[in-house]
């Protein structure tokens, strides 16, 4: 038995009037996510425990069958741990966006999305202007990085910035103990960052500035089993999210990078189902990430988000369903790892759909892989880290 989960990230949505009162998964064209909810068990699924931020760290945590009480220390330390750092007891990750503020408003918090490259000569800058002994500076991918400090920060109330899309920075900046330190690190950003030859270069080319470093999401290191060690699988996981890569590397998973993967709208959908399967051969469990539907729903872009569910339908899970064919038995779970509605470009703590299909155990299904149907099922996990143990053991 093989054992796929397929993440299409921030799909779930609410009905909106510019679809005639659809939710985008409604008005997608998905038949083989479709197929798959007539053929399977559909149900409702909370992954983002009461009391908890509505993040995708939380979210991906819960659908991989941990427990956030016991488990999450914080964003920033899983995706510390994909680009390779350690931390030491006592040291702190922060999660740093390179943003683009304009006059006093968050613009982009991508910076546009910044390429790597560009990025890489900016956070050189940074470790170069405000790196010592207590505070370093790591380049990730795109406009997500990584600053580490040596036990400062961690009490300080810090927002996402793709929470304050078009609002005034000054309304949202850390809060709490300790916030000063970190409010000195983002503002003694913008100096360095003003005058850049990459932003002078891009303000040219008319693209979004990164003039400014934005700290949130910090933690220490989490200690975790893996799920080698709880459920006795080894796997794989793929995606071009940062975070997603470290929660995958505390788990004991395979990180499979798949060439032309951004973790935007132009990421490679038929490449990351090739090396699905090809993981398969290695492993017992793949776990596949997208996160375009959930970027283009920060950026408020309905046309975007079931442009994106269409290609993961059609571009990804259409080629991943013939390559199982000649696997034999396997089960697969469709889900969101947590709902952004296009109305409010953020983050959700409702619950989601989810498919469980298994080709040993077929079920009647009866619906579409939408939220309605999913909810009319009458199925409801209200612990959604228990849902990964019902996957397996089904």
């Amino acid at each position: 038995m093989k054992y796929i989960i397929l993440i299409p990230d921030g799909a779930a949505d609410l009905p909106r009037a510019d679809l005639g009162g659809k939710t985008p998964l409604e008005a997608a064209r998905t038949p083989n996510m479709d197929m798959l909810a007539s053929k399977g068990s559909l149900g409702l699924v909370r992954t983002i425990p009461e009391g908890f931020s509505p993040g995708s760290d939380v979210a991906n945590l819960c659908v991989l069958g941990y427990d956030p009480h016991a488990y999450y220390t914080g964003r920033a330390p899983l995706e510390a741990a994909s680009i390779g750092i350690d931390l030491a007891g006592g040291q702190v990750a922060f999660r740093c966006n390179l943003v683009s503020v304009v006059n006093g408003v968050m613009n982009d918090f991508t910076a546009g999305h910044i390429g790597t490259r560009e990025a890489d000569q900016l956070i050189g800058s940074l470790q170069g202007a405000l790196g010592d002994d207590e505070t370093s500076f790591h380049t990730g991918l795109s406009y997500r990085h990584i600053t580490v400090t040596r036990g400062r920060g961690l009490a300080a109330e810090c927002t996402p910035p793709h929470d304050i899309t078009g609002q005034t920075i000054a309304d949202h900046l850390p809060q709490g103990e300790d916030s000063d330190y970190v409010r000195d690190l983002m503002d003694r950003s913008v100096a360095v960052l003003a005058g850049h030859p990459v932003n002078q270069a891009r303000l040219k080319q008319g693209k979004a500035a990164a003039d400014m470093i934005w700290l949130w999401g910090q933690g220490t290191a989490p200690s975790m089993p893996t799920l080698e060690e709880s459920f006795g699988i080894t796997g794989a996981v793929i995606t071009a999210v940062d975070l997603v890569k470290g929660l995958g590397s505390y788990a004991g998973l395979e990180v499979v990078d798949v060439p032309g993967a951004t973790g935007f709208l132009d990421t490679n959908f038929r490449g990351k189902a090739q090396y699905a399967l090809e993981a398969l051969e290695r492993h017992d469990f793949v776990y596949i990430h997208v996160e375009a539907p959930d970027e283009a729903s920060h950026m408020g872009d309905t046309a975007a988000k079931i442009k994106a569910l269409e290609q993961i339908d059609g571009e990804l899970l259409n080629p991943l369903l013939a390559g199982l064919e000649s696997i034999g038995e396997y089960r697969l779970l469709v889900l969101p790892d947590h709902a952004t509605p296009l109305e409010t470009m953020t983050h959700s703590d409702s619950p989601v759909p989810f498919i469980l299909y298994d080709t040993a155990m077929p079920a009647e299904g009866g619906g579409s892989f939408t939220e309605a149907d999913a909810a009319a099922a009458g199925l409801m996990i209200g612990k959604g880290w228990e849902l990964m143990g019902r996957f397996l053991s089904q």
